[in-house]
């Protein structure tokens, strides 16, 4: 008897290899259409995590790269003609300062082909994700939605007291005196927190512009004032501005529709292949996420890294 036969009955499940293409372009999935004659397409795009301008870590392997994947899906939406307007579905905390404008420029460089793009807000769309809504020509959120949180942080790390409590001491070799500056072997020195806090309020600024630039309906001044890292419900949202709309998919939809000034439509997503998308709610696993609080986010080694870094990111307790 083969061996494989014999293991499979002292197991529960069988094994099936079964040949697979190696074709991984993105291949479209409708998720419904209004009408059996339906030709028009309202593409559902998935900006969801992290926002990092490399790729997500995995179980297995490397994941998507964020930018990259936005960008394969909005220019397969704009090459099909029968692409209407585009729903960007956002359920991020935000993330990398490059990131954030790298995917905020693909969206404004997308509109120019005269297809609308909603953002359409999920249970969290804060600093880098509300960033890249900004861009669309409209923002909507769920009645839960969690957004705002404009701002930069550098998260620094200070763990010389630790060293010298356990009899460490670090003696790193520079060509400068601050070559090691944000090193986390020795607190900052008063002029290198000038400097860092300078790049902060420069990116800081650059937040502000798009903002400024996303939401005509607020001045300046008024968006300073709600521009200090706060969070809102949605609630608190659509009063002071930051969003248009609270809407349920399906409302955004019909909004979507209105504004490409098409009847019947039908709904499509993109992914790779054996991706499967049952209906519009439903969206590609991520990997194993780190729990901050109550909130799931999935934290690459990138960014546990003690080496400073700029961040559109919300993530309370860390």
């Amino acid at each position: 008897m083969p061996l494989l036969s014999l293991l499979s009955g002292c197991l529960p499940q069988g094994l099936l290899i079964t040949p697979v293409s190696m074709n991984q372009d993105l291949m479209e999935e409708e998720l419904f259409r209004e009408s059996v004659f339906a030709a028009d397409k309202i593409a559902v795009v998935d900006v969801d995590g992290l926002i990092i301008n490399a790729k997500r870590p995995h179980l297995i392997g490397q994941g998507e790269h964020p930018v990259s994947l936005l960008l394969e899906q909005l220019d397969k939406a704009r090459r099909d003609r029968r692409v209407k307007a585009v729903i960007l579905r956002i359920n991020s905390p935000g993330g990398g300062v490059t990131a954030s404008h790298l995917m905020h420029d693909e969206i404004t460089h997308f509109k120019k082909s005269g297809k609308p793009v909603i953002a359409v807000m999920m249970d969290l769309a804060a600093s880098g994700g509300y960033f890249i809504a900004c861009a669309c020509d409209e923002i909507v959120a769920q009645p839960t939605t969690v957004t705002g949180g404009i701002g930069v942080i550098m998260q620094t790390f200070d763990a010389a007291g630790t060293m010298k409590m356990i009899g460490l001491n670090a003696d790193a070799i520079t060509s400068g005196t601050h070559k090691d500056s944000g090193s986390l072997f020795r607190a900052l020195r008063p002029e290198e927190r000038e400097w860092f806090q300078a790049m902060v309020n420069d990116m800081y600024e650059r937040f502000v512009k798009v903002v400024v630039a996303g939401r005509p309906n607020l001045d300046e001044a008024r968006i300073r004032e709600l521009a200090d890292g706060r969070v809102f419900m949605a609630g608190q949202a659509l009063e002071v501005g930051l969003i248009d709309r609270i809407a349920t998919l399906r409302e955004t939809i019909e909004l979507a529709k209105k504004r490409a000034g098409v009847d019947t439509v039908r709904v499509v997503t993109y992914g790779r292949r054996f991706d499967h998308v049952p209906n519009y709610y439903s969206r590609t696993p991520t990997p194993t996420p780190l729990q901050i609080n109550m909130l799931n986010v999935e934290i690459p080694s990138s960014l546990i890294n003690p080496t400073p870094k700029f961040l559109y990111l919300w993530a309370p307790g860390t």
